[in-house]
């Protein structure tokens, strides 16, 4: 006997939308996280004085649980790319790329705690990149199968996006008109316009108004530090608070998943867990869903090998953990001769998608995408201004300047698209473990030419709109090709229809593990061109979950 139809395990956007999902469908659900849960009116820090001091109150730190292995050697010829700011410099010292941070939160909500909001549709020629490019994978489903999932996920966070989607054809408006453009990103506006670019408002899971209960944005511009009025469409306030409100969804926070066992007959037989006062318990279900995102999940698999699973659950093919992209991205920021009050507004605000088909940069397959990128690094408060701006100081004439600078910092950013390579990927560090004994994922990272070469056409077009916008110092140049730092990340469990060369099929079942599935952005057979992944996450969970509740009915589980 089954203690639950399907046992789900991460609360991120693939997890947490999958779990209210199924329990919306009348089934039984225990959702694992290994994280705590957040309580937006109490757990968030901006009406205090330290609002600024961390980026994410976080209660669980996440950097300590991945490694590192040894990262490549910086060029000559890519020194134009290498990070810089005017206060320190080259940040990047030595010969070798830097290992620095994946972020992510640990929490009930994942990633989605700390994200700026951004909802993006993936270009339906990103889903081909194989085919028409020759490179990465194609995905086994298509734009068109996923475009009502796409609906049904903004319809209920709550999206706010412009009329125009360009390639991103909709079959409905976006539930809310798009924010308003704050004055900075209007002299970004102003500036594409002059070098025959577009700019338009960004697609937000961010509140332009009243919205299922929840307040709109009072544009304070923290996101990424938390949001305590529940206007960001976090998957907490969202899918999560549904699913428990169906009375089906059973949540467990602190609870570390140990192993999913292997049994008879290409079936999961169960897994264990480690709840948060160091008990373990083993759980039965028809159904086992692994969403834990693109490191942990391969790390979860790989860690559950035994006389079943000889080289690891559902690694048949080989490829759990290859395939790994990360986050391609750059970000020019400089001083602009007005007060722009740049410290206030929504994250990314403005947004150019000129380049983001697959084949818009000129000689290298892959697209890319524009933002106002003030936010991306950070220069909101008089924190980074005294130390990045200004520079650390003291006296009458700090001060000054300080007055003068604040709110002037301006930045666009750009992320593209991250081609799978042999050398990027996610494996079982042999020397360390956490403290349940379980090896920590390794990360091997590599950034090849033809990533490079986006990476410089990124470099070079933001810094043509900082200068049209009129921007007369630089202050920084922060990129990916010196220091691993990475937000997104994909692959490493990759869906298709072959069972020799992907780990999961156009459902997220596992092609040999009848009753086993994959639903976070380790599915992904490519990156897409800059698109933040949330909320293509959270439609293929709402498409698999949708057909697992139809497998749950017959005989197929």
């Amino acid at each position: 006997m089954s203690d639950y139809d399907v046992v789900v395990v991460g609360s991120g956007a693939g997890g947490g939308t999958c779990a209210w999902k199924l329990a919306a469908n009348g089934v039984r659900v225990l959702l694992l996280e290994a994280g705590p849960a957040y309580d937006p009116y109490q757990d968030y820090r901006l009406h205090r004085n330290d609002w600024e001091a961390v980026r994410f109150p976080t209660k669980m730190p996440a950097t300590r649980r991945y490694t590192f292995a040894p990262m490549q050697e910086l060029e000559s010829r890519w020194s134009h790319l290498r990070s810089w700011t005017h206060v320190t410099g080259q940040l990047v010292k030595g010969k070798t790329r830097k290992p620095g941070t994946y972020h992510h939160v640990l929490g009930l909500g994942g990633s989605t705690l700390h994200f700026q909001g951004e909802a993006h549709r993936l270009h339906p020629d990103a889903m081909r990149m194989q085919s028409r490019f020759g490179v990465a994978a194609d995905w086994p489903l298509k734009y068109e199968d996923l475009e009502p999932f796409y609906l049904e996920a903004e319809s209920l966070v709550g999206v706010a996006g412009p009329a125009d989607t360009g390639a991103r054809w909709r079959s409905a408006p976006y539930p809310l008109p798009p924010h308003g453009l704050g004055y900075a990103s209007q002299k970004l506006a102003d500036a594409c316009k002059t070098l025959g670019l577009s700019w338009q408002p960004n697609s937000l899971a961010i509140l332009s108004r009243p919205f299922d209960d929840r307040p709109p944005c009072n544009y304070c511009n923290n996101c990424h530090r938390g949001c305590p009025r529940r206007d960001k469409g976090s998957i907490d306030v969202t899918y999560i608070a549904k699913a428990r409100a169906t009375g089906r969804c059973t949540i467990r926070t602190g609870c570390r998943v140990l192993r999913v066992e292997a049994g008879k007959g290409d079936r999961v037989s169960g897994l264990v867990y480690r709840d948060a006062q160091g008990s373990d318990h083993k759980v039965k279900a028809r159904a086992y869903v692994i969403a834990c995102g693109t490191i942990e999940t391969p790390r979860l698999l790989l860690a559950s090998e035994d006389g079943n699973a000889p080289h690891g659950l559902a690694n048949e093919s080989g490829l759990v953990g290859r395939n790994l992209m990360e986050s391609l991205s750059w970000a020019s920021v400089g001083l602009h001769p007005e007060p722009l009050g740049s410290y206030r507004g929504v994250p990314a605000d403005g947004i150019c998608w000129d380049f983001n088909a697959p084949d818009a940069v000129s000689g290298v397959p892959g697209g890319i995408r524009l933002h106002h990128g003030t936010v991306f690094s950070d220069l909101l408060g008089p924190i980074a201004y005294s130390k990045r701006v200004v520079g650390e100081g003291w006296g009458r004439e700090h001060k000054l300047k300080m007055r003068d600078r604040f709110g002037r910092a301006v930045g666009v950013g750009g992320l593209g698209e991250f081609l799978p390579n042999p050398r990027t990927y996610v494996d079982l560090d042999p020397n360390y473990s956490d403290q349940t004994g379980l090896p920590l994922p390794r990360i091997h990272s590599y950034v090849a030419d033809t990533d490079l070469k986006r990476l410089e056409f990124i470099a070079r077009t933001t810094q043509r709109i900082l200068e049209a916008a009129g921007v007369d110092q630089v202050l920084e140049k922060l990129g990916t090709y010196d220091r691993f730092n990475t937000t997104h990340v994909f692959g490493t469990c990759r869906m298709g229809e072959d069972p020799e060369s992907s780990v999961v099929d156009g459902w997220g079942r596992n092609h040999r593990w009848r009753n086993l599935y994959v639903m976070d952005a380790s599915v992904f057979p490519s990156s897409g061109g800059g698109e933040s992944p949330s909320l293509t996450i959270q439609a293929l969970s709402l498409r698999n979950a949708e057909r697992l509740t139809t497998m749950l009915s017959g005989r197929d589980l």
